[in-house]
C-alpha cells in the first residue's frame, strides 16, 4: 500500500489531466453532498455538508499540489458562500424546515440535498479555476469570484438534479 502511494506521488499530470481529474472530483463530491441533506436532524446536515466540501477542497489541493489547511478551507468556504446572502441563508433555512413534522422534513431533505450538491459544485468549480491559475488558499479572494460562484451555483443545481451532464 505504501508503494502505491509513492507511485501516485511520482506521477506528474499534464494540465489537461489535472483539469480532468479536478472536474471528476467536483462531480463526485457534488453528487455525494446530496446525502447530508437526507439527514433528518436539522443542523447536523450542515456540519456533514461542510465536512464533504472540505474533503473536496483537500482532494483538489492534492491535484494542484497546493498546501491544504482545514482552517483556511473553512474560511474560504465561509467567505465565498457567506458573501452571497440568499445562498448563505438557504441551506440553514432548508435545514431548519426539517423541524416541521413530515411535510417539513420531506421538503427540507429535498431542498437541502439540492442546495448542498449545487453549492459543493460551485465551490469546486471556483477552486478549480483558482488553482488552475496558480492560486493557493492564502491568495484566495472570495469577493473576486462571487459572480462566477453564483453562475456555477445555478449550473450545479442542474447537475445534481440530473438534467445536465457535467
Amino acid at each position: 500500500m505504501a508503494t502505491e502511494k509513492a507511485e501516485e506521488a511520482a506521477v506528474v499530470l499534464t494540465p489537461a489531466q489535472k483539469l480532468a481529474r479536478a472536474n471528476s472530483i467536483v462531480r463526485k463530491y457534488s453528487l455525494g453532498s446530496v446525502l447530508p441533506g437526507l439527514l433528518p436532524i436539522p443542523m447536523v446536515d450542515l456540519v456533514a455538508l461542510t465536512s464533504v466540501q472540505l474533503k473536496m477542497l483537500h482532494s483538489l489541493s492534492k491535484v494542484y499540489e497546493v498546501p491544504f489547511s482545514k482552517n483556511l478551507g473553512k474560511e474560504a468556504i465561509s467567505g465565498l458562500v457567506g458573501g452571497v446572502a440568499p445562498v448563505s441563508m438557504a441551506p440553514t433555512t432548508a435545514s431548519l424546515v426539517k423541524m416541521i413534522p413530515v411535510v417539513g422534513q420531506m421538503a427540507g431533505m429535498v431542498s437541502m440535498g439540492t442546495l448542498g450538491g449545487a453549492s459543493t459544485y460551485a465551490i469546486g468549480k471556483v477552486f478549480t479555476q483558482h488553482f488552475e491559475s496558480g492560486g493557493t488558499f492564502l491568495t484566495f479572494k472570495p469577493e473576486k469570484v462571487r459572480e462566477y460562484f453564483a453562475s456555477t451555483l445555478a449550473e450545479g443545481k442542474t447537475v445534481v438534479s440530473g438534467t445536465k451532464a457535467a
